[in-house]
């Protein structure tokens, strides 16, 4: 099965970036969804963004559209997710799942799930 490894997150003030990697050890054809996901305190998990393995059909949250981009490397098995101008509504541990092809913003969808990593926006 595959395995998702986090990393990334970090403490930044308001406007700043910060760049997540997930890395997959595997990159499988019954796996091609990848997502990213965030829970910050209070709230339900909710949909950030995704992409795919084949053909990089990419979409994101409203809330993120425009300072999030999502991307992947393939031959490093490797999701990236670049936030920029971060506010501090963006803090959260953020999660990065796989699904099957298809499954695009639909948490329930996603079976695999990394261990997440913190991301601490300051005001």
């Amino acid at each position: 099965q595959v395995q998702l490894e986090e990393s990334g997150g970090g403490l930044v003030q308001a406007g700043g970036s910060l760049r997540l990697s997930c890395k997959a050890s595997s990159r499988t054809l019954d796996r091609d969804q990848m997502g990213w996901f965030r829970l910050a305190p209070g709230k339900e998990r909710e949909f950030v963004a995704a992409t795919t393995w084949t053909g990089d059909l990419r979409e994101y949250a409203d809330v993120v559209k425009g300072r999030f981009t999502i991307s992947r490397d393939i031959t490093k098995t490797t999701v990236y997710l670049q936030m920029d101008n971060l506010k501090p509504e963006d803090t959260a541990v953020y999660y990065c799942a796989a699904a099957p092809w298809g499954a695009r913003s639909n948490i329930g969808a996603y079976d695999i799930w990394g261990q997440g990593t913190q991301v601490t926006v300051s005001s």
